[in-house]
């Protein structure tokens, strides 16, 4: 049994995930703390707001999703147009993964990410950076065209975002995603890499 004592924030997020998962966005902070056999008084302690608990429940899954994206971003061997297209197929097969597999935190993520709260943009400023380090390779071994790093990144996961941002969920059943994407990435390719690096 749980104690206030012994109640950490890692123990609430998992018991959070539990229960959303189970009850979806109707979910509360008195479900959680059922679960927990605490009063959502000791809750409150640890998270001001059912807002508040749920933006630590997205974050946290957020962090998850990243690891793997990050692990690519600091790869020092082999072509930076392969990995940044690894990259780039990476986050989009876990975010549809995750709203094909995981439903319940898939819609808690796409709600915080609907109101714009500082998490995501940080979520959005941490995966730019990681394309950053890509593109800045690829610089570097003169693969692609001098530019601003930063600048090309962006426009990169923006040119992108209809694969992988949750407002575009609705699409991504669509049998001609995958041409789709193709299509943009050989308008990234135009844009980014040197004509006498072109294959």
């Amino acid at each position: 049994m749980t104690t206030e004592s012994t109640l950490s924030k890692e123990t609430i997020l998992d018991t959070a995930e539990q229960v959303l998962r189970r009850y979806g966005d109707k979910t509360n902070v008195v479900d959680v703390a059922k679960v927990l056999r605490v009063s959502h008084g000791t809750l409150y302690r640890h998270f001001a707001s059912k807002a508040a608990l749920l933006e630590a429940v997205t974050e946290r899954w957020l962090h998850r999703l990243s690891l793997p994206l990050e692990a690519i971003s600091i790869q020092q061997d082999g072509n930076p147009q392969e990995r940044l297209r690894i990259w780039l197929e990476t986050l989009i097969k876990s975010k549809q993964q995750s709203a094909a597999e995981d439903p319940e935190l898939f819609v808690i993520y796409t709600a915080v990410t609907s109101q714009g709260t500082e998490l995501i943009e940080n979520h959005l400023q941490y995966l730019i950076t990681q394309l950053s380090r890509i593109v800045q390779q690829g610089m570097n071994k003169q693969m692609f065209k001098s530019g601003e790093p930063g600048a090309t990144a962006r426009a990169i996961f923006m040119a992108t975002v209809r694969f992988h941002h949750p407002a575009h969920a609705y699409e991504w059943n669509a049998v001609t995603k995958q041409d789709d994407f193709e299509l943009v990435w050989q308008l990234i390719l135009a844009g980014i890499v040197r004509e006498d690096m072109k294959l």
